[in-house]
């Protein structure tokens, strides 16, 4: 027998849902067969079978939440029969372009065959009803929690009374009742800590925490607490970059192409950042790492919370080139078929919520990035030009910082080279 381990789908994976199964008990799979789908806090994963055999056991039921990687999940036969094979080195994990674009393939470690202790296992204890030891092999006890079987009402008939799997067999024919499912421990918290706040129960509904949000939740919290951070603001007057662009997407209307506001923006935080690279930087504790490039995740709201795709040596890029990749991107997070290199790590990130008409807003590091900047909406507004007063397209920034590595002065001189190439976008493309 060889077990199916859940696989980690990204280096900072430790658990994910299970959120369908592509096979079922008897069938025979081949190695690079899609068997099941996997849920991450950012995107769904098919994952590939990287062994041959027919699958003998379902051990981790579709939807379910919270399973560990390296988790046993399903148990394959070789067609010879043969017994388990010595634990192995899990298989690397190499996406694999998805066909018609789809969704990414990534391969499982390969599991290291673990043999689950049967009749002749070691016995695990349980607790009966009125508070003795209870004693059921872990085949016995894992039979049961699929067939939704209470063990307390169980007589075993192996050593010791301990319940084995004959025992089970003969419950199935209904010589136990079905064990009470108990309320999530989780939910029961929850609405507990809202009525000591004055919430009554009934007066809401409670939508459970998935993947993504318990991951947010947790990744802001420890940033806005961990890293001490501070806002710089500035406006940039954006009438020229509103002409420039223009003229651009007329020059690219004939490739379809249309760039938008966000990837001039994109573009100057880029440049800027190669500009004052001490502001291209992360902090850790063996020291801080200045980026050989521009890395920009751009934030993008999906349902149910955000990512942040990456546009990676966005210095290197054109508007264009940009303007294509962002487009591409910010489809396919919307998709959740991002593949976990293109979220993954960036050296700097981008908010805009200017098309929700936010004049400005300040946004929580995205560790372990050395600052974000948030846009907010282009708009009119009263300016001062030569002492007279006049009417531009004002765009407030705010960049937000770690004091750990970008200091007051540096983040005030690169939203100084930032401004100078949005209000004169020439400047950029030179």
């Amino acid at each position: 027998m060889t077990d199916i381990l859940m696989p980690a789908l990204s280096p900072t994976m430790e658990e994910g849902v299970l959120a369908k199964w592509h096979v079922k008990v008897g069938d025979v799979v081949k190695a690079g067969d899609v068997i099941a789908e996997i849920e991450t806090d950012k995107a769904t994963m098919e994952v590939e079978a990287v062994d041959e055999g027919e699958v003998t056991d379902i051990l981790v039921a579709e939807g379910a939440e919270g399973v560990k990687v390296n988790t046993p999940i399903a148990r394959l036969k070789g067609e010879d029969g043969a017994a388990a094979k010595p634990p192995s080195k899990p298989a690397e994990q190499v996406p694999v372009p998805p066909e018609g674009g789809q969704s990414a393939q990534q391969s499982p470690p390969a599991g290291g065959s673990t043999r689950e202790a049967g009749e002749g296992g070691k016995s695990a204890s349980a607790t009966k009803a009125d508070g003795g030891r209870l004693f059921a092999s872990p085949l016995a006890r894992r039979l049961a929690a699929q067939g939704g079987i209470d063990l307390s009402a169980i007589k075993g008939t192996g050593p010791h009374g301990r319940i084995v799997k004959r025992d089970l067999e003969g419950a199935e024919k209904g010589a136990a009742k079905p064990a009470a499912a108990p309320a999530p421990a989780g939910e029961a918290r929850k609405v507990q800590s809202l009525a000591q706040m004055g919430i009554p129960d009934g007066s809401y509904d409670l939508v459970p925490l998935d993947g993504m949000r318990k991951a947010i939740a947790r990744r802001l919290t420890d940033s806005f607490r961990d890293v001490p951070h501070f806002p710089l603001n500035i406006d940039c007057r954006i009438d020229g970059l509103l002409a420039s662009r223009a003229r651009v997407n007329a020059m690219l209307e004939k490739d379809g192409i249309k760039v938008s506001v966000n990837d001039f923006i994109i573009k100057a935080s880029a440049m800027a950042l190669k500009a004052v690279p001490e502001a291209n930087a992360s902090y850790s504790p063996e020291g801080i790492a200045m980026h050989h490039h521009a890395d920009v995740a751009m934030a993008v709201a999906i349902d149910g919370g955000l990512i942040t795709p990456i546009i990676r040596k966005a210095e290197t890029k054109s508007l264009s080139q940009i303007a294509v990749e962002s487009k591409d991107l910010a489809k396919r997070a919307r998709d959740r078929k991002l593949k976990p290199e293109e979220f993954q790590g960036g050296t700097f990130s981008v908010s805009n919520l200017g098309m929700f008409g936010i004049q400005s807003f300040a946004s929580i590091i995205n560790e372990p990035q050395g600052a974000i900047m948030s846009v907010g909406a282009g708009e009119q507004r009263p300016v001062v030009v030569n002492g007279e007063l006049a009417v531009a397209t004002v765009m407030t920034v705010t960049l937000t910082c770690d004091h750990r590595v970008v200091d007051g002065a540096i983040g005030a001189k690169f939203l100084q080279v930032f401004k100078a190439m949005i209000e004169d976008p020439v400047t950029m493309l030179a």
